[in-house]
C-alpha cells in the first residue's frame, strides 16, 4: 500500500479531487495548510509573525492505496493541479505497513477504495 500526500493550490483543489473521484478514488482526506519555503508560491506568500518567515496557502491531500495504483493517483494529481507557476505543489508517495479498519478489525488491501474498472 501507498499513501499519498499531495499539496496543491487552495484554488484548483476542487478540481483535483473531481479528477480523482472519477477515477474511481473517492476516500481522501482534504486539509488547508500554511506552506513555507519551496512549497510557497511566491506571487502569493505572505509575511507571518507565526511563522517569521512567507507563506502561503494550501491544500493537503491524503488517500491511501494499493501499490499497483499510486502512479494513476500522481498522475491525476500532477495532470490537474499544474499551472506551470512556481508554487504548484509537491507530491510524496510514501510506504503503509499496515492498514487496520476500525469497526471491522479487516486489514491490507480489501479495505482500500477500488476504482472500478469502468470509471479507468
Amino acid at each position: 500500500m501507498k499513501e499519498i500526500k499531495a499539496y496543491v493550490r487552495v484554488e484548483i483543489v476542487q478540481q483535483v479531487v473531481d479528477a480523482l473521484e472519477r477515477k474511481g478514488f473517492c476516500c481522501m482526506t482534504v486539509i488547508d495548510v500554511s506552506a513555507l519555503g519551496n512549497l510557497a508560491d511566491p506571487a502569493q506568500s505572505k509575511y507571518s509573525l507565526e511563522f517569521v518567515e512567507r507563506y502561503s496557502k494550501k491544500a493537503r491531500i491524503e488517500l491511501v492505496c494499493k501499490d499497483s495504483d499510486a502512479d494513476t493517483v500522481v498522475e491525476v494529481i500532477q495532470k490537474n493541479g499544474c499551472t506551470h507557476q512556481h508554487g504548484d505543489g509537491i507530491i510524496f508517495v510514501l510506504p503503509v505497513e499496515r492498514a487496520v479498519k476500525i469497526r471491522t478489525a479487516a486489514e491490507g488491501d480489501e479495505i482500500l477504495q477500488m476504482p472500478s474498472a469502468q470509471q479507468m
